[in-house]
C-alpha cells in the first residue's frame, strides 16, 4: 500500500510563498495536489506524469504553483508563490491514477495523504 504524507503548510501573509512536500512510501507514476476549502468539493490543483514530468495546473494557479519531484528520496513537491487568501485550503497529495492527464479528479486517485492546512491572509 502506497503511504503519503504532506508537511509544509503554514500561515502566511498575501503575496508569500511556501513549498509543500509530500513523502510517499513508494513513488508513483502519476501524482497530485488537491486542496479543499471549509464548504467547498476537493479540487485538482496540480498532477505530474512522472514518466514524462508532464506537469498539469488548474486555471486558478497557473503561473503560481509549480510541481516537482526529488527522484532521489521519492518527495514531490508543490512550489507556491503569489499566494492569494483563495489559496487558503487544506492541501492533499495524492498518488496513483489510471491516467495521467490533467489536474484529475478526486475519484481518479486512489491513495491520499491527510492533508497539511495553508491559510494565506490580507
Amino acid at each position: 500500500q502506497v503511504q503519503l504524507m504532506e508537511s509544509g503548510g503554514d500561515s502566511v501573509q498575501a503575496g508569500g510563498s511556501l513549498r509543500l512536500s509530500c513523502t510517499s512510501s513508494k513513488y508513483r507514476y502519476c501524482m497530485g495536489w488537491f486542496r479543499q476549502a471549509p464548504g467547498k468539493e476537493r479540487e485538482g490543483v496540480a498532477a505530474l506524469f512522472t514518466r514524462t514530468g508532464r506537469a498539469y495546473y488548474a486555471d486558478s494557479v497557473q503561473g503560481r504553483f509549480t510541481i516537482a519531484r526529488d527522484t532521489t528520496d521519492d518527495t514531490l513537491y508543490l512550489e507556491m508563490n503569489s499566494l492569494k487568501p483563495e489559496d487558503t485550503a487544506v492541501y492533499y497529495c495524492a498518488a496513483e491514477r489510471p491516467e495521467c492527464r490533467g489536474v484529475g479528479r478526486v475519484d481518479e486517485y486512489r491513495y491520499w495523504g491527510r492533508g497539511t492546512q495553508v491559510s494565506v491572509s490580507s
